[in-house]
């Protein structure tokens, strides 16, 4: 199954949160109601479920797991130094004629 972004998730996480707050501090403004309901369903597409607690819990638990392997990503970009670099070989030498 193909995985999001972890840095993608945050982000949506982190909104649909934002969003939340200000919808429980003004639940009467449709405005904020609806992109706080936009929040939740992108949250929804993102990790396939149906709705957005279920979206939010999902993304939690998915930042919070680190599968073995994997590359380890910090704002969506590789830690440097994490990877395994192949060593060059000191006899490498360049094919092109010497001047």
């Amino acid at each position: 199954m193909l995985l999001p972004a972890k840095a993608e998730v945050a982000r949506q996480l982190r909104r649909y949160r934002a969003w939340e707050r200000v919808m429980l501090a003004s639940p009467h403004d449709r405005t904020v109601r609806s992109t706080f309901e936009d929040s939740g369903y992108t949250l929804c597409v993102l990790m396939g479920k149906r709705c957005a607690r279920e979206a939010a819990d999902a993304a939690e638990r998915y930042l919070r797991s680190t599968p073995p392997g994997r590359l380890s990503e910090q704002d969506g970009r590789p830690q440097p130094g994490r990877t395994a670099r192949r060593a060059q070989s000191p006899e490498r030498r360049s094919t092109a004629p010497s001047p």
